[in-house]
């Protein structure tokens, strides 16, 4: 098929895939894909978690070696030894999962391993300047001597998009580049993009984000289950052609769970007020009030930057509030610690799941119970077997694909991985669940099986809390729906509520078909 779409499409292509296929015993990521990389070109890698998209990538840019096949660069054979190899060759990638230093500056994450070197030394200045000019272009205003640890999740991706585009390589493979920008970001992002086609810059661009996506591709590819399942020119695709090869025909995000009666208020925030965690000396969370009653789902929507992660992060004790009153159940938990309120009933599934979320060092096993295991620990013993049993029904309850709670748990896709995080919270057995951004980086069908869990949760009397800054999420389970805009509640709507509305009542503008990942 790929010399096909290059004979069809008569384009250049510089880079290419024969026949490659990758297994991890008897897991089989990749079944022979053969894939084209165009000059010029943004060519979008669409598919499932686990559908083999980022094992390709990892094997075009010489992260892991291909079980069999055959890479292709400029017409001739390669085998790229390793990452650091492709890259002298003129091939980067931007990875879904950070890849930065958070103890280590700007400057130097993104000189990290080729410092520009001078007959004393490292060239401190000179990288500084390059590293400014690089966060100029992207038209992000950070100090490159701030600590990577210190800045907001976008403006970590924005220092790895930097990071990459530093390097002027003929092949940038962007995979889920926006996950955790902002509206504005992407749209900075995607001028970029534009420039890099000018140059001559080939693009794989990899996104979850379905009408962003279309937006800036030239051409598509699905894979499906480690194998290529449909290509198309950009003018022969819309939502509907990706959404039918990815997941096959009749598919929706799901709706708001019906047929039963909510009960008393579980959660209520009354007059909540939250400082800027860097320091800065603006309230993020600005006199806030809201309720979730038991079998309710609650939606909050808002852009980067309105104050939803920070609302979620104080509820939950992660954060201290300077005002106002959070309570669960009618008690006072306002200035409870994260493990009192997990213990009281109510726990938050975090934005970054990798840093904040799951433990990578530990198994799928040993993920899922480390938030509950006062269940089968009592003084300086554990009981296996509690424990086990623990795991396995969480396994199940969650439709986790993993081979067993022994499994590394960077052997499981992005949407599974975070089925493990919403696993261990839904293992301390809360009263109240929030959810800050739960489909961040996952496909279209991991996001429905997570707003299938929830929706199961409200209908055994959960109250469910989450947070998005997609529109279509906002429209698809929830029974009620908050705006927050420069932390303050601008609208409430129920689930009959236009995307037009809900995006006005945030400050957007609406644009005919302008998504910006935010729909």
């Amino acid at each position: 098929m790929a010399t096909m779409m290059a004979e069809e499409t008569g384009k250049t292509v510089v880079l290419a895939a024969r026949n490659i296929a990758k297994s991890y015993g008897n897991i089989h990521a990749l079944k022979g894909v053969n894939f084209d990389i165009y000059q010029g070109q943004v060519t979008t890698l669409f598919g499932e978690n686990g559908a083999g998209k980022s094992t390709l990538m990892k094997i075009l840019s010489g992260v892991v070696q291909p079980t069999s096949g055959e890479i292709v660069l400029d017409g001739t054979a390669v085998s790229f030894a390793s990452s650091s190899h492709a890259r002298d060759l003129g091939i980067s990638i931007i990875h879904q999962e950070l890849s930065l230093a958070p103890n280590m500056n700007v400057r130097d994450n993104i000189f990290m391993g080729r410092e520009i070197m001078t007959a004393t030394g490292v060239d401190f200045a000179e990288e500084e300047r390059q590293t400014r000019l690089l966060l100029e272009e992207l038209e992000e205003d950070i100090d490159p001597l701030t600590p990577v640890e210190e800045l907001r999740l976008g403006q970590q991706q924005i220092v790895e998009i930097a990071r990459a585009l530093s390097v002027n390589s003929r092949i940038l493979i962007m995979d889920e580049p926006t996950s955790a920008l902002s509206a504005s970001e992407v749209a900075v992002l995607f001028k970029v993009i534009g420039d890099l086609k000018r140059r001559g810059v080939s693009i794989v661009y990899i996104s979850h984000h379905l009408e962003e996506a279309l937006q800036i591709t030239d051409h598509a590819v699905v894979l499906r289950d480690g194998a290529m399942t449909a290509y198309a020119e950009r003018k022969d695709i819309d939502l509907e052609w990706i959404v039918r090869n990815m997941v096959g025909d009749g598919f929706d995000l799901g709706s708001p769970p019906t047929g039963y009666d909510w009960g008393e208020v579980a959660l209520s925030v009354d007059g909540l007020t939250v400082m800027d965690p860097s320091g800065a000396g603006f309230k993020v969370v600005d006199d806030l009030s809201l309720s979730v009653r038991s079998g309710e789902i609650l939606c909050i929507y808002g852009l980067m930057g309105a104050g939803r992660t920070e609302l979620m992060e104080c509820i939950a004790g992660r954060l201290k509030a300077t005002g106002g009153q959070v309570k669960l159940n009618g008690q006072d938990i306002t200035h409870f610690s994260i493990a009192d309120c997990i213990a009281s009933g109510l726990a938050l599934v975090p934005e970054d799941r990798q840093r904040d979320g799951l433990v990578q060092t530990m198994t799928v096993g040993a993920n899922l119970s480390l938030a509950s295991i006062g269940s089968f620990a009592s003084r300086f013993f554990t009981s296996p077997g509690r424990e086990r049993s623990l795991i396995e029904d969480a396994i199940r309850r969650v439709h986790i694909k993993t081979d067993g709670g022994g499994a590394a748990i960077g052997s499981l896709s992005g949407g599974n991985q975070q089925k493990v995080v919403i696993g261990k919270i839904l293992a301390t057995r809360p009263d109240v669940i929030l959810l800050d951004e739960p489909s961040r980086g996952i496909d279209i069908g991991a996001k429905a099986e997570v707003f299938r869990l929830l929706a199961e949760g409200a209908r055994q009397g959960l109250a469910v809390i989450y947070t998005t800054s997609e529109v279509s999420e906002c429209l698809a389970i929830a029974h009620r729906i908050l705006v927050m805009r420069r932390g303050r509640i601008s609208a409430e709507f129920g689930p009959d509520a236009t995307k037009e509305q809900i995006m006005a009542a945030s400050g957007q503008a609406l644009v005919a078909d302008d998504a910006q990942g935010e729909q």
